[in-house]
């Protein structure tokens, strides 16, 4: 799959790429060939390994189009994990459309990129990552200290069922054995992670995983009417975060915007990013907490 993917490849560079001697690489080739593979073997410097051209993959009944959503679709995901399988897979799918393209001079997989790392990534998350999914394969509890977003510390020991990114973060889906229900962790909060070597039996009850509890949580969350005024200069950071259903411009170029938030701590996080680019017009309580929260900011610079 990766001579058909690449025009040439040295007998070196298969060694490094597969983690065999090159002996092994000459015999493989043999083989391949044996098989009814048709590989040309070029000596010299710029010498290696190529499949014939009139040889070809038969794409079955995917068409180029959809072929080439896959490449994009497994270029986001190995960017994400980094996984040698994904590597190997996208060479198999690239290796059914490398053809056509030279044919056409096109490449639409490189004119659409697809990029799901969050903008925080560090690498106390990846280890995280590969220790998490490591438990997942292996069904095995973990243990960990955890910050809510009530910024309160516990000690939680969960049986983990799948990893999610999503927005800016990555996410574990577990069930938690001291709230005694599925819960969703955020990686960024999770200290001291620990595999422990219990294995446990997954649920039955898991329904929809991550996209069920997060639907039940919206649901439970209360909802507040927000009526903001956000000055023109904050045109951009609004269109960020609010729908355009949401937004109406003023004849002077101010946004009154009118959506549905849940009344959480994050949100006065949020509303205070804009500084004095905006105003909360409704509901009086929420103003009423932003306005103490400016006055502390204010008093700790005195």
């Amino acid at each position: 799959m990766l001579l058909l993917n690449r025009k040439r490849v040295s007998a070196k560079e298969l060694s490094d790429r597969f983690e065999v001697s090159l002996r092994t690489i000459y015999r493989d080739i043999e083989t391949i060939n044996q098989a009814g593979i048709p590989v040309v073997s070029y000596p010299g410097l710029t010498g290696g390994y190529e499949i014939m051209d009139e040889y070809r993959i038969d794409r079955q009944f995917l068409s180029m189009e959809e072929l080439q959503s896959i490449i994009i679709g497994l270029k986001g995901i190995r960017s994400t994990v980094g996984e040698q399988e994904v590597g190997t897979l996208l060479d198999k799918v690239g290796a059914m459309v490398a053809k056509s393209e030279q044919k056409t001079g096109t490449s639409l997989h490189n004119q659409i990129v697809i990029d799901m790392n969050p903008w925080r990534r560090n690498q106390a998350d990846q280890e995280k990552l590969s220790l998490l999914r490591e438990a997942i394969r292996q069904t095995k509890l973990i243990r960990f200290q955890y910050t809510s977003s009530q910024s309160e510390l516990s000690l939680r020991t969960v049986e983990p069922m799948g990893i999610v990114v999503k927005g800016f973060g990555w996410y574990l889906y577990a069930y938690c054995l001291l709230r005694e229900d599925f819960r969703v962790f955020r990686l960024s909060r999770m200290k001291e992670l620990e595999v422990l070597s219990t294995v446990f039996t997954p649920r039955s009850d898991m329904v929809d995983g991550f996209s069920f509890h997060m639907s039940r949580h919206r649901q439970e969350s209360s909802l507040v009417k927000l009526v903001l005024q956000i000055q023109p200069s904050f045109r951009a950071q609004a269109e960020d975060y609010f729908q355009p259903e949401h937004i109406a411009v003023q004849p002077d170029g101010t946004l009154i915007v009118t959506a549905r938030q849940p009344d959480e701590p994050w949100l006065y996080g949020m509303l205070l990013s804009y500084g004095p680019g905006l105003r909360i017009l409704e509901p009086t309580h929420i103003a009423a907490i932003i306005q103490e929260r400016a006055r502390q900011v204010v008093d700790l610079y005195r």
